[in-house]
């Protein structure tokens, strides 16, 4: 994490990170792997493609990304990819499946963490510094803004930063905090849009 994402994550207050400036912006923060591509499950377990081959795009996700953006969120892509780091991922191929996420999805950003577990980064999710390194960056509402996942991790760094966590219901959950867990990605989309109605509604 740069050492201004630091800064900011220093600024915390009963776990949950407090914004810095004034934020007047919300995004959706969206884990790759289960929601923009299909995993492989390796043993019990979602396992990250490698390699572009390996890289299945979930299509029909488009057009519910598309209804989100048309409602001014922006759409952050967070990913752990600790391959990078452990020397079995190739830099090159990881790029290559993200060109393909830009032009397939109307993404504003993709956020990527290389480490291992024992770096101990605080970008690595359960970790909330990829949602913080965003906030600071496009100048985002953490408080008005959502995760969608299928994992336990991105429920967890959502918690912690004090965004909403709208996940898809999948073996992968665990018992922590969830705000919300729906059965399916169109699901998914619609909760947002209508915690953004009302949130208009109350803000104005």
């Amino acid at each position: 994490m740069s050492p201004v994402g630091l800064r900011f994550l220093a600024h915390a207050e009963n776990g949950r990170v407090c914004a810095l400036s004034k934020t007047v912006k919300s995004a959706v923060f969206i884990e790759r792997d289960g929601i923009l591509n299909r995993a492989r499950v390796v043993g019990k377990r979602p396992v990250s493609p490698l390699t572009l081959d390996e890289f299945h795009v979930n299509i029909e996700v488009a057009p519910l990304l598309n209804e989100l953006k048309a409602a001014g969120l922006m759409l952050i892509v967070t990913t752990n990819q600790p391959g990078l780091s452990r020397g079995y991922q190739s830099r090159r191929e990881l790029d290559r499946m993200h060109d393909l996420l830009r032009t397939t999805f109307a993404l504003d950003d993709i956020l990527v963490c290389p480490h291992d577990e024992m770096d101990e980064c605080g970008c690595r999710r359960p970790k909330a510094g990829l949602l913080v390194e965003a906030a600071y960056k496009w100048h985002l509402s953490l408080s008005r803004s959502f995760v969608v996942s299928d994992k336990w991790q991105d429920a967890e760094a959502a918690r912690m930063a004090g965004c909403n966590s709208v996940l898809l219901k999948s073996p992968w959950l665990g018992t922590g905090h969830h705000d919300y867990v729906l059965p399916d990605l169109a699901s998914v989309a619609d909760k947002i849009l209508r915690l953004r109605a009302v949130e208009s509604v109350l803000a104005a």
